[in-house]
Parts: structure tokens; C-alpha cells; sequence
């Protein structure tokens, strides 16, 4: 059982109006080439825009002589601003714009490449550099030709069927290096429907009986513009085709002592109950439960899982079995199976610098089989989620939910059946003495004034090390998100007893450092430390001394900084990634949006602008240049009917912001089962500069606290903050704290939120 922790929106507050970037003096485009290099470059430079802003992704490939330092100069045309910038100096004067190389990525083989970034605020249109400069030679860089736009059709399935006089739903996917204007939706060749916003989607009705195609076509913004066509997908309306019996997946591997799971559906719904008898041919040791599943009118769509059992044996061989699945009246289903011996050789273990670059992520079996039973849960109970070790009994697991090596085993199983891809597996250590000492709804069972720290250490860091570092589990790549909310705590919350209490004693510090010398010591585990989310730490009175904090305390590890792969932002909590409608430079009728009770005075507006600020402070205060920052995606999505689809148009500070914010809950500070939220961007490997992974840390469907008190064994509390009655504190500006009603305590399923999730989910499931 998880438990899903406080992030809290109190600081230190500022009520000063500070300039966000300073021009560093004697920079200045077409500083002097270094005499004795032949400088020849190329410059690609690219573009996210937004409404009033922009990130700038920007690679510098030294084609002539190595350099050993380097000064990057070009002019803005269109009245744009600079912000922040990482892996580089960044400054502007006027419209000149210069970026001078670090001590890490100052020297450039001849080919070498090294990329750098910024954000940057517009007011109107965005084009790019015409011209670069390196150390004063003008070189390549001009702005990349146009390229078309991808698109993908997600609906309709290839090969589905649909009731006659039923809409058909069409949808697709698109994006471009500039952006796309239009998808126009095609069935049998003729246009039906043009979307000009994303999510693109379509109901097609008054469909004849029999077989169609359809495509989606995708426009971007270019001029002239560019296109691309999808290929036809083949469906059919109505008709007599033979329904099926549909099985995902086809093929599975499951690692000896452990088990797998397969799930059965019907292709098209019956006129009556249906009964799926399944038989398992093949090795003695693969076994199947249950072996009959019963479909009806209405869960005809809805997978219902399979397990897969292989018991332990002594051979060094791999056995094989066939599951088939067969109903009265349905094509028949397969599905092949393999028992992954672990008799052999184990991998060596490697280190890579970004663990989900190229790795497919470990689902959650547990997690998995939930979503999956919830209405339209099938589209997102394959992605990956975080597995929460937060307490000592967590370890071991029990009937109803794994245990660490359960999970690793189950992992090993994924690995086995995709391929030559590696696999990421990650873990959320949660379980420090006082463990979130500003909240209730997530304490934990350790105390500090009770032997709580070295109980940390030998019963819940020693074990957890113990059974990651064995050499069977070499080939996995684990990802530990170390105590979420300890060290913030220590920067805000010190006028609360038990974080107090943590602080003079050490214990929040020790406990990290000790995690960390315990995880680094595995070559292939991935340490990433919580850095709190832009509405806790983004007041200057709060960024400063946490990079400190987090500096001070890592670098008295035994590895020092190199303990620390990197650091996660917004775990299970609801902060927009982007605001699209405002920056932190917007004004309003000449007042500058941090004047306004949303922003109060916060130097960030999202979270991948605190993301980016935080991770180049610190290295600026001694960690690796190579760190990595993790966000957590997995509620701050806020799509759905209430999501504004432009700014507002109000010339008054606190109606323009809380009418063109994306985030609406009632304060930045609300953080419990928050009402309206929707599931957040996907998964997914370097998103952003700067960024290792969107991730889903807090798995969607389970509860941050109870809505009243439940009397529980796990040391979980009854915090306020989850009542939806509450009419909240000082922490919060005294604004109702937005929960959701009757909610069980934290990690337990919450049919309600998962069902929430997925209706307002931005992107938009297909």
C-alpha cells in the first residue's frame, strides 16, 4: 500500500518586485576567435512556443579546429526577451544575445556538438536568429528548413467493427516544428471534419453497413504550409463479420518463481453473456487462473486478466506453453508463453547517464490490473508508475500487493519479453523518522524519538540495498526517488515541532546520506532526490536555501555529488507543466503577474520552468552538469470542459489570471484529491532540455488521504487538507482545500479520482 505525500505551498514571503535575469557584463556577440583555432561552425536552433513565451533549444557542432572555449552570439528580431538559460553563461543587451560555455563544455572536438537552451519571453511572433556567430565568425544556424508535420490516426482501431447507425469516433495525433494549424479527418477518401485544436478528434455518423477507411491529414503553419496524410486504417460498420476473442499480449515471458499477467476482451459487443474457456498446452511448470472468464452486454470491452505461473525448477532451460482462448460463436485467441529460467549467467550491471533514454518502462501488475477495471481505463493501465516502498512491511509485500524482489522478479519478466530494450523500474524510498512532519495524512511508522533513525537504517535502507544489488537483478535499470518532502520541510516548516525535531537532530540529513551511499553503491540504481514543486520552493526565500541545503547534504556523502543521478519535481502533486496563457513577465494593464493572488509574488508561474531554473542552480552550487530532473505528470494535466482555451481578455490582474490559468484548483497550496485534476503528460525519455522523464511517480487512482477519519495500522493520519468542508489556513490563503469526498486514507484505490483523472486527462486519451 503507497502512501501519496504533502507537497506544501508555505514560504517564506517576498513582496518585492525583482528583475528574474541580469546581463552579465563583457559579454558581447563577435568576441574575438581564439588566434590559433580555425573556427568553423553550425548552429541548429528550434522552438516550443506558447502564448507569450518560449524555450529555445539550441546545438553548437564545432566543424573546424578543437576549441577550448567558446562564445555563442546572436540578435533577437521581434522584440523578444531572455529569461533563463542553463548549460551556458546567458546574457542580452538590447537585441544581441550572447552565451558563453561553462568549465564542463567549453572544449569542442573537431565534430563535437554541445547543446545548450533558454527560456524566453515574446509578444507577439517568434522568429528565429537570422544569423550566428561563434567567438565572432559568423557560421551555420540559420533556422532549419520547414519540415511537414507528423500525424498519427489513434481512432479508429485497424480492423474494428461498429454498430450500425453507432458514431464512429476518429482522432489523431499531431505536432511540428513550428505548430499545426489544422487535421483534417478523411472516410473513404472524402473530407468529413476539420479540427483546428488539439485534441483532434471526430464522431462520424450516418455511416453505411459495410467497409470503410479512414486517414487523418495534418497542416502546419507554414506558408506555403506543409502536410502530411496517415495512411488509410480499414473498419467496418455493422455487417456479419465473426466477432473474437482479442488477447494483449500475445506473447509473454515469466521468470521462474514468479508470474505474469494476460488480458482477454471480445472484439464487439454480444447479444448475451459470453463464457471464454482457457487451456494451457506445454510446460508443466506455466499454469493459468482462473481458466473461464464470463463477458456480458457490458463488460464485453473491458480486459479481464490472466495469471501466469511459473514455479521454480532446476534446469537451465526455458519451457515454453500455448494459452488458448475459445467461446460459441467467436474466433479463438492465443497466446504464447515462456518460462525465463534464471539458472544461468547473470548481466553485468552498467551505468548509463539517463536511465529512461531508450528503456521501456515497468508496469506496475497491481497498479495495472486496477486501471484496467475502471471504464476506459485500458488506455493508460499499461503506462508506468512509481512503486511507493513506504514503510518496513513494504518490503516484504503481502496478498494483496507485492513486495520489492516480487516487483523486481516481475521485472525481470517485462525485460525477458521486450526485446533487446532495457527496462526501468522505479522505486519511491519514503520512510524517514518524523517522515512529512508538516502534514498528517502521510506519517509514517518511525519515529525519531524512538529509535526511529537507526531503524531506518538497518531495517528499511539495509534490506532495500540488500535485495536491489543482487547480481540477478544487474540488468535492470532502478530508479529511487529518495524521501519525498524531508528536505524541504527543513527550509519552510520549522515552525512545527516534529520538523524542528528533525532538524536539530539530524536525522532528516543522515537518513538521506545514508540512503544515498546505501543506493549509489549499486552500479545499476539511479538516485533522484525530491526538490519540492514551483508553489513551495519558487519564492527566492525558499529556491536559494534549498539548493544550499541540498548541496550541504549531499556533498557529505561518502561519493559526494557524484551519489546523485539527478532530482524530481511535483511528486503526486497538481502543478501545471506549463501555463500556456501567461509567463512570470506578463502584465496586465501595467501590473506584472506576480502581483496577482494566484502567482503571489513567485518568481515561477509552472513547473518546467522551476524545473529548468532549479537544475542550473545546482550546478552552479557543485552537482554534476550532467544531473537530470525528473517531473511528475501524473495528475497535473487539468484538461476537460474547464481548461481555458485562450487568455482571458480581462484587463484586471486577478480576473485575467484565474480566468487563463490552466491549474484551477482554489490555491496553489491545495494539494489532497484535488477536484477537476486530469491525468498529465505521458511518460516519456528527454522531453525537455535539461529533463531525464516525464514520469508517473504517483499512481493515478490512489487516494492522497481520507476525507474523515479512518482508523488505520499504517500510521497514516486524518489531515484536513482532504476534507472537502474544510475552509482551509494561512497556508493555504484560507481557501477551501478543493478535495475530493469520501476518500479512503493514502495509497488505497479511489474509484472516483481515477475516473477524474482520466476525463479531464490533457493530452486528451485517445
Amino acid at each position: 500500500m503507497t502512501v501519496n505525500p504533502r507537497r506544501h505551498a508555505w514560504r517564506n514571503r517576498v513582496a518585492t518586485l525583482a528583475a528574474t535575469l541580469v546581463a552579465a557584463a563583457g559579454l558581447a556577440t563577435g568576441q574575438a576567435a581564439t588566434a590559433h583555432a580555425a573556427v568553423a561552425c553550425d548552429v541548429a536552433y528550434t522552438t516550443n512556443d506558447w502564448q507569450g513565451g518560449f524555450t529555445a533549444s539550441v546545438t553548437i557542432k564545432n566543424l573546424g579546429d578543437p576549441l577550448t572555449n567558446w562564445t555563442l552570439g546572436f540578435a533577437f528580431t521581434a522584440g523578444q526577451t531572455l529569461q533563463q538559460g542553463w548549460s551556458a553563461t546567458w546574457a542580452q543587451s538590447g537585441t544581441q544575445v550572447t552565451a558563453k560555455n561553462l568549465s564542463w563544455n567549453g572544449s569542442l572536438a573537431t565534430g563535437a556538438s554541445t547543446s545548450i537552451g533558454f527560456n524566453g519571453a515574446s509578444t507577439g511572433s517568434n522568429p528565429k536568429p537570422s544569423a550566428f556567430t561563434v567567438n565572432g565568425v559568423t557560421c551555420g544556424g540559420q533556422p532549419p528548413v520547414n519540415q511537414p508535420p507528423t500525424v498519427s490516426l489513434t481512432s479508429p482501431a485497424s480492423g474494428s467493427s461498429h454498430q450500425a447507425g453507432a458514431a464512429v469516433p476518429l482522432a489523431a495525433t499531431a505536432s511540428d516544428d513550428g505548430s499545426v494549424s489544422k487535421v483534417e479527418f478523411y472516410v473513404d477518401g472524402a473530407l468529413v471534419n476539420t479540427d483546428t485544436s488539439s485534441p483532434y478528434s471526430y464522431s462520424a455518423t450516418g455511416l453505411s453497413s459495410g467497409s470503410h477507411t479512414a486517414s487523418a491529414k495534418a497542416y502546419d503553419n507554414a506558408s506555403p504550409a506543409l502536410s502530411t496524410q496517415t495512411a488509410a486504417v480499414p473498419f467496418t460498420v455493422g455487417g456479419t463479420s465473426t466477432p473474437s476473442i482479442v488477447a494483449s499480449p500475445t506473447s509473454l515471458s515469466v521468470s521462474e518463481g514468479s508470474s505474469g499477467t494476460v488480458g482477454f476482451r471480445l472484439s464487439q459487443a454480444p447479444s448475451g453473456n459470453v463464457t471464454v474457456n482457457l487451456t494451457k498446452t506445454g510446460d508443466a511448470d506455466l499454469t493459468i487462473s482462473p481458466s473461464t472468464l464470463a463477458f456480458t452486454t457490458a463488460n464485453w470491452n473491458t480486459a479481464q486478466n490472466v495469471t501466469v505461473s511459473a514455479a521454480q525448477d532446476s534446469d537451465e532451460a526455458n519451457g515454453t506453453a500455448t494459452i488458448t482462448a475459445a467461446a460459441s460463436g467467436h474466433t479463438g485467441a492465443t497466446v504464447a508463453v515462456t518460462e525465463a529460467d534464471d539458472d544461468g549467467t547473470n548481466p553485468t550491471p552498467v551505468h548509463v547517464d539517463n536511465p529512461y533514454s531508450g528503456a521501456d518502462g515497468y508496469v506496475n501488475p497491481d497498479w495495472s490490473s486496477k486501471a484496467a477495471a475502471e471504464p476506459g481505463g485500458n488506455a493508460v493501465a499499461n503506462i508506468s508508475t512509481g512503486v511507493w516502498l513506504d514503510r518496513i512491511a513494504a518490503i516484504e509485500g503481502s496478498s494483496s500487493a507485492r513486495g520489492l524482489r516480487a516487483h523486481l522478479n516481475e521485472a525481470l519478466v517485462q525485460d525477458a519479453a521486450n526485446g533487446s530494450k532495457p527496462l526501468t523500474i522505479q522505486f519511491v524510498i519514503y520512510n524517514l523518522p518524523n517522515r512529512d512532519c508538516s502534514a498528517l495524512a502521510s506519517n509514517g511508522e518511525l519515529l525519531i524519538s524512538q529509535n526511529g533513525l537507526n531503524r531506518y537504517k538497518t531495517e528499511y535502507i539495509d534490506p532495500i540495498a540488500a535485495i536491489m544489488g543482487e547480481s540477478k537483478y544487474a540488468g535492470l535499470r532502478i530508479s529511487a526517488i529518495v524521501e519525498i518532502d524531508s528536505l524541504p520541510n527543513l527550509v519552510t516548516n520549522l515552525n512545527l515541532a516534529k520538523c524542528q525535531e528533525a532538524k536539530d537532530s539530524g536525522a532528516y540529513v543522515n537518513g538521506v546520506r545514508y540512503a544515498l551511499d546505501k543506493l549509489h553503491a549499486i552500479k545499476n540504481v539511479y538516485t533522484y532526490v525530491d526538490a519540492g514543486h514551483h508553489g513551495w520552493l519558487g519564492w527566492d526565500s525558499n529556491f536559494g536555501p534549498s539548493a544550499d541545503l541540498f548541496a550541504s547534504t549531499v556533498s557529505g556523502t561518502a561519493a559526494g555529488f557524484d551519489s546523485v543521478d539527478g532530482f524530481i519535481t511535483n511528486t503526486a502533486n497538481y502543478s501545471a507543466l506549463r501555463e500556456p496563457h501567461f509567463t512570470i513577465n506578463t502584465t496586465v494593464n501595467g501590473q506584472n503577474i506576480r502581483q496577482s493572488t494566484w502567482v503571489d509574488w513567485n518568481f515561477y508561474v509552472d513547473e518546467l520552468s522551476f524545473a529548468q531554473a532549479f537544475r542550473n542552480t545546482l550546478i552552479q552550487k557543485g552537482f554534476k552538469s550532467n544531473i537530470g530532473m525528473l517531473i511528475d505528470t501524473s495528475r497535473n494535466g487539468w484538461g476537460g470542459s474547464a481548461r481555458p482555451a485562450a487568455p482571458s481578455t480581462s484587463t484586471v490582474l486577478n480576473t485575467f489570471v484565474d480566468q487563463s490559468r490552466v491549474d484551477r484548483r482554489f490555491h496553489a497550496g491545495n494539494w489532497c484529491n484535488q477536484s477537476g485534476a486530469g491525468l498529465g503528460e505521458r511518460p516519456q525519455a528527454s522531453p525537455a532540455a535539461g529533463l531525464d522523464a516525464y514520469v508517473w511517480i504517483k499512481p493515478p487512482g490512489e487516494s492522497d488521504g481520507s476525507s474523515k477519519e479512518i482508523p488505520n495500522n499504517e500510521g497514516k493520519g486524518f489531515d484536513r487538507m482532504c476534507d472537502p468542508t474544510y475552509g482551509g489556513n494561512e497556508r493555504n490563503g484560507n481557501h477551501m482545500s478543493g478535495a475530493l469526498a469520501d476518500a479512503p486514507i493514502s495509497g488505497q484505490w479511489f474509484s472516483a479520482q481515477f475516473r477524474q483523472l482520466l476525463q479531464n486527462a490533457y493530452p486528451a486519451l485517445p
